[in-house]
């Protein structure tokens, strides 16, 4: 894909407050999923699944 830097981004965005993508609870559950993932999948994703559920992890705030 080509991309033009030397334009700048235009576009309308709304007022109102945006949600987060995730709750922290959505995401807390999110990590136990992809740690149950990691522990149960044989077939080879469950490494990055672990490698996933760890960052994460590092970004959510304390309960």
């Amino acid at each position: 894909m080509n991309y033009d830097t030397a334009s700048p981004v235009t576009g309308a965005y709304p007022d109102e407050p945006r949600l987060a993508l995730l709750t922290a609870a959505e995401a807390r559950e999110t990590v136990e999923l992809l740690q149950r993932l990691e522990r149960f999948d044989s077939g080879g994703r469950g490494p990055s699944a672990g490698q996933l559920a760890a960052d994460l992890a590092r970004r959510l705030p304390a309960p």
